[in-house]
């Protein structure tokens, strides 16, 4: 059994369970996605023939985000479930170019599942799930696959240096659930345990946003940086320059 097998993304209901509420989970993410949108078109939207590798796709939303933008790109979706790879079909139904890939990343890193030249790489609050020796050997791979002038950009969560700037970014998260849940019109206390069951749930290994940024740079990407923070969300990466 690999380890996505015995995670509870491999349980359906967990997964639509996640997919219905992310935009109350995930820390504006209106505006994560706003700023993918405009790092795609200030680095990558001039070229030709762009292809776009999504790790971790879920159910597309990264990948749609790009294609609104430009609907003549090649996109490649990796992920390990077939229920999220369904529903990333059915998001992408109108879009030529598109090919899936059922694979989690520790397939990704004991076998050779992806051709390379790509010129854009993305993941979205999945990398986080790996050992940070998994990350580094992954962040390796990802950059193997690039073009010359390729970035990779990965959003994610993350780890604080320091238990009180944790304990603070917690506390960020769980305002803006609250937020989320007035502006909507929730009652009931579910969504105020989502941090608990962060926190407990063995699935998460985060770590600390500069150990990831020093990883980048150990195998070879440029112009490694934060590109967004809060709290513990982050979106950060690096470009493949020869």
């Amino acid at each position: 059994m690999t380890e996505f097998e015995k995670s509870q993304w491999a349980d359906p209901d967990f997964a639509r369970e996640y997919r219905e509420n992310a935009d109350i989970y995930i820390m504006e993410r209106g505006r994560l996605l706003g700023i993918l949108g405009s790092f795609y078109k200030h680095f990558i939207a001039p070229r030709p023939r762009i292809r776009v590798l999504d790790l971790g796709c879920g159910d597309g939303i990264i990948s749609h985000e790009l294609l609104k933008i430009d609907a003549s790109i090649g996109a490649t979706l990796v992920d390990p479930s077939q229920d999220m790879l369904n529903k990333a079909g059915e998001r992408l139904k109108d879009f030529k170019g598109i090919h899936f890939i059922k694979a989690s990343f520790q397939d990704l890193l004991e076998k050779d599942l992806i051709t390379k030249g790509f010129d854009f790489i993305v993941s979205s609050l999945a990398i986080h799930h790996l050992s940070m020796e998994d990350k580094i050997e992954l962040f390796r791979r990802i950059y193997s696959y690039l073009n010359t002038e390729g970035f990779f950009v990965n959003i994610d969560v993350v780890l604080a240096p320091i238990e009180p700037l944790e304990q603070w970014y917690l506390s960020l998260w769980k305002a803006w659930i609250l937020e989320r849940k007035a502006a909507l019109g929730i009652e009931g206390g579910y969504y105020e345990d989502v941090i608990r069951r962060y926190k407990n749930n063995q699935d998460n290994r985060p770590d600390t946003l500069v150990s990831q940024l020093m990883a980048l740079e150990s195998v070879g990407f440029k112009g490694v940086d934060c590109f967004y923070k809060h709290g513990i969300f982050v979106m950060f990466g690096g470009v493949r320059v020869e």
